[in-house]
This record gives C-alpha cells, sequence and structure tokens, in this order.
C-alpha cells in the first residue's frame, strides 16, 4: 500500500517564488544603499550589498538566486537608486564598479547551486560549507569581473587592479560568513525553502 509523501516532496508556488524574489531583489537593495565606507580614489565603496547577494543565492538556490539579483540590477540599470551611494540609471556603465555589478547575479546563481548541492545531505557545522560556497562564488566571480570593470575604467594595469581588488577581500570574507551562518540558520527554519 503506498503511503502519502506529499508533505515530503512539497513544493513552493510560483507565486511564493515571485514574492521571494521580489523581497530579496529589495534586500539587496537596501543593503547596497547602507553607509558605504570609501576605499581611497579607487571609485569603489566598502557596502554590505555583497553579503546580500552571497545570502540571496545560499538562501533561495541558484534560480530565484539569480532572478533575484538580476531584477535588482535591472531595476538600478533602469534608473532607481539603488546601488552603493545612491546610484542608478546607464551611467554606472562608466563607473569601476561596473564589473562587480554586472557579476551579481551570476555569483548568486554559483553560491545558490553549491548551496543547495551542500544542503542535499546533512552536515556539521552547515553555516561554514555555506560559507565557503559564497567565498568561491566570490572568488571565481565576483573579484574577477570587479578587476576587469577597475582595469578597464580606471585605465589600471592588471596588477594594479588586483592589488586594488585585494583591498575587498577581509572584509568579503567576514561578509560571507555571516552570509552562511544566516543562511544555515534560515534553512533550519523553513527546510521547504529548497524544494523549489
Amino acid at each position: 500500500m503506498a503511503t502519502n509523501t506529499t508533505s515530503s516532496v512539497r513544493r513552493t508556488s510560483p507565486a511564493t517564488d515571485l514574492a521571494l524574489i521580489a523581497v530579496f531583489a529589495g534586500f539587496v537593495a537596501a543593503f547596497a544603499l547602507t553607509p558605504a565606507i570609501p576605499v581611497g580614489s579607487l571609485g569603489v565603496p566598502i557596502t554590505l550589498q555583497t553579503l546580500a547577494v552571497a545570502l540571496t543565492g545560499l538562501v533561495l538556490g541558484p534560480r530565484r538566486g539569480f532572478l533575484a539579483v538580476l531584477l535588482y540590477v535591472v531595476a538600478g540599470f533602469a534608473g532607481l537608486p539603488i546601488f552603493a551611494g545612491g546610484a542608478g540609471g546607464l551611467g554606472v556603465f562608466a563607473k569601476p564598479s561596473i564589473g562587480y555589478l554586472l557579476s551579481f547575479p551570476f555569483a548568486a546563481a554559483l553560491a545558490g547551486f553549491l548551496a543547495y548541492r551542500l544542503l542535499a545531505t546533512p552536515r556539521r557545522a552547515l553555516w561554514a560549507w555555506l560559507a565557503g560556497a559564497g567565498l568561491v562564488a566570490s572568488f571565481v566571480l565576483v573579484h574577477p569581473a570587479g578587476i576587469a570593470g577597475m582595469a578597464t575604467i580606471l585605465h589600471l594595469d592588471l596588477g594594479k587592479a588586483v592589488l586594488a581588488d585585494l583591498l575587498y577581500w577581509p572584509g568579503d570574507v567576514i561578509k560571507n560568513l555571516v552570509a552562511g551562518f544566516i543562511a544555515a540558520q534560515v534553512h533550519r527554519a523553513f527546510p521547504t525553502l529548497r524544494r523549489s
């Protein structure tokens, strides 16, 4: 006799997915508008934006994480003042931070992909594994894209752009550790999130 396993395979509805995508896009925007720490003359301030991007991917997974951050980026390009420092519009393509911005949806997708693979089996210190997923996405996608953007816009040679980017690494490690810890708590509280 077959047993009812509906609760174990229950999936989120399209309406729930859309709501999560919209809420997390707003979440990234709110974190981007937190007070920024200027970094010399680079024109790329330190904000909590990358924490929000990592957390979005870690919580929502690859598809919804990508769409949430893409919605944020597109809304900013459309003119909403939701980038760091209240910037918005197509003028941000001339700013040294453009490489970072363009990488964010892909970083959220990669962090989400890795996180949801990790969530498939029980693990000790889940928060550390999730933080590692965020760091991989950051170091594989965000930083190389940021280096390319700074090199292009600021006319830096590659070595100088890499040195400039290294200023952001310590804060990025801390932000991903925080994102991993928060994501682990969210997934423990809402295990159905990963059944998308």
